[in-house]
């Protein structure tokens, strides 16, 4: 992904495959703020893996929504140190217990989100001269 500083606080993500993401963290928001971006990722990951299980066992999904809140530490580099992530769902034939499932399996096996927040991530930062590239 490559990110472009638009000025202020906003910056312009464009994906390997052409698509973009507006973040922004300036005083007046048109965009969402990195860390809303990252509870957004987890959800739509997880997401993503819910509606498939449950389509795999043929007890597809008629609604689905999912609320994401995160805490975060009071001192910098205020973190977030917890993650809240509600499913919400309903459809024919669809029990509390397969959803429970599906949320569980993509929680701790399937979401690569997840898996990345619950883990140590090695993070290097390069730092190049503009003029050269």
């Amino acid at each position: 992904m490559q990110i472009t500083w638009l000025g202020e606080q906003r910056y312009l993500g464009v994906s390997a495959s052409g698509h973009q993401l507006l973040i922004d963290n300036s005083p007046v928001k048109i965009g969402v703020s990195p860390m809303e971006a990252l509870l957004g990722a987890l959800a739509t990951c997880t997401a993503y893996d819910v509606v498939e299980i449950m389509n795999k066992r043929r007890t597809p999904l008629a609604t689905y929504r999912i609320e994401v809140e995160g805490e975060r530490a009071q001192s910098d580099p205020k973190r977030y140190t917890r993650i809240t992530v509600r499913h919400i769902a309903a459809g024919a034939g669809i029990s509390q217990e397969q959803l429970v499932r599906a949320a569980t399996l993509s929680h701790e096996k399937y979401c690569s989100v997840a898996a990345s927040l619950n883990s140590e991530i090695v993070v290097e930062a390069r730092l190049e001269d503009a003029a050269a590239s």
